[in-house]
């Protein structure tokens, strides 16, 4: 008798391994030995915290400090680790390890993981990588264990802060301090310097990408020899901090200290961008920095990184192309570089699949529980970007919700191309066709 072997593509294996690991996490946390009153947790509730955790997205149904005992709270704790970095890049790190050959087909695999152009030094680009994960994460949870130290005994200390360094790293937004008040976040630490400029710095170098990386360790300042993914990643990141935190700062907080006002805008802005921290209570954020909110949340972070969401790169090519545009321009450029057409198709692709998806969850939703418009879609846009940020909505959704959140935080972080490609064969349709103009706007 013959066994069947399927073959899948670079993206069917990627899609794959974070389906498999969603499903080991939730049977792992459906284990009485998971949670802190030994009994069975609900599938629906183990699926949406492994979802939540693999995507590294933060909502939550459950409070994860009070819900979930040290065994629960370490498997979520693997499961962003994984799914910050993906599976098929631990698993090709683990066969290196233990000098085991890459072929060319993990390779590309890992090409496709890891968002990069080219095959060709990719084994010594991913131990690149987990080196550089290893340092920024023993270093968060040093400068973090300096301050949890004054709060909470030895142990506790060392733990809360391995958890919040891997979870800020991975851009997962997921806490601990829900023994304070439930879904309270780190709005204790809301004047903490440097509680706040560790969780900041760990969210934007997660971010970044891993490519982004590897150029400012190469190039060190030489802005100019970076890539121009590296200039674009670089400065829009920095446009996507600054610019929202300096509306933060005049509009939302005007009634905090100075210190706290200035920590508060700039952790906002940078905690949108697929983090899931908060330390400011959003129910008191006015409708416009709540819109504000979303559109950060939906742009989310860079190509080839931790962070989900859109990515920065897609806002700015739609944005080169605009301004192209307006100015009568046949090319679309920056830096002295053209972008080609199949990067503007790409990115116009991009956009509308998550505006589609981010539309349509947010009206059903909005039916399903009859819920303000707003509300719904601060927690779609939270999933779909795989952020993390609630108003303490997420709990109190129906299942037919929460099915749906899980969908979009799964889609938000493999990426709408990349499941599209894994279930819809190449087709390469040959012919030719006549073209006919057609007038817009």
């Amino acid at each position: 008798m013959s066994i069947l072997k399927i073959k899948l593509n670079s993206t069917q294996t990627i899609l794959g391994s974070f389906i498999l690991a969603i499903l080991l996490g939730a049977i792992l946390l459906m284990l009485p030995i998971s949670s802190n009153s030994h009994t069975y947790t609900d599938f629906l509730t183990c699926i949406f915290t492994s979802t939540s955790a693999m995507c590294v997205t933060g909502l939550v149904v459950v409070d994860t400090a009070t819900h979930w005992s040290m065994f629960g709270q370490l498997i979520i704790l693997i499961l962003i680790q994984f799914g910050g970095l993906g599976v098929i890049v631990i698993a090709s790190i683990i066969a290196v390890f233990l000098g085991q050959k890459i072929n060319f087909i993990h390779r590309s695999t890992l090409q496709e993981a890891l968002s990069v152009q080219k095959v060709g030094g990719i084994i010594k680009l991913t131990k690149f990588i987990i080196k550089g994960v290893i340092i920024f994460e023993c270093l968060g949870a040093i400068i973090l264990f300096t301050s949890f130290i004054n709060d909470f005994d030895l142990i506790t200390a060392i733990w809360y802060s391995i958890f919040h360094s891997i979870s800020a790293f991975c851009n997962a937004g997921f806490d601990l301090m829900g023994f304070r008040e439930k879904f309270s976040s780190l709005t204790y630490y809301q004047s903490n310097i440097p509680i706040n400029v560790t969780i900041m710095l760990l969210i934007i170098i997660g971010g970044l990408g891993f490519t982004v990386w590897n150029n400012i360790f190469t190039k060190k300042t030489n802005f100019k020899k970076y890539s121009l993914q590296s200039k674009i990643v670089i400065l829009t990141t920095l446009f996507l901090i600054f610019i929202p935190a300096i509306y933060f700062y005049i509009f939302e907080y005007g009634d905090l200290p100075s210190k706290t006002r200035i920590l508060s805008s700039l952790f906002q802005s940078v905690t949108t961008r697929t983090a899931g921290f908060n330390t400011t209570d959003f129910s008191e954020m006015s409708e416009v920095g709540q819109a504000l909110s979303v559109i950060l949340m939906l742009i989310g972070g860079s190509p080839g990184s931790t962070a989900g969401g859109m990515k920065t790169t897609t806002f700015a090519i739609l944005v080169i192309s605009t301004v192209a545009i307006f100015k009568h321009e046949n090319e679309p450029h920056i830096f002295d570089r053209r972008i080609e057409v199949q990067i503007i198709k790409n990115a116009i692709t991009i956009f509308m699949l998550y505006l589609t998806l981010f539309l349509i969850a947010s009206f059903i939703i909005c039916k399903v529980e009859n819920a303000p418009l707003m509300k719904t879609c601060f927690e779609v846009s939270s999933a779909i970007g795989t952020v993390g940020l609630s108003h303490n909505f997420t709990s109190h959704l129906s299942n037919v919700s929460r099915i749906i959140l899980i969908i979009l935080m799964f889609l938000g972080r493999v990426g709408g191309l990349t499941f599209i490609y894994a279930i819809i064969p190449n087709l390469n349709n040959k012919a030719g066709y006549i073209s006919e103009d057609v007038t817009v706007g």
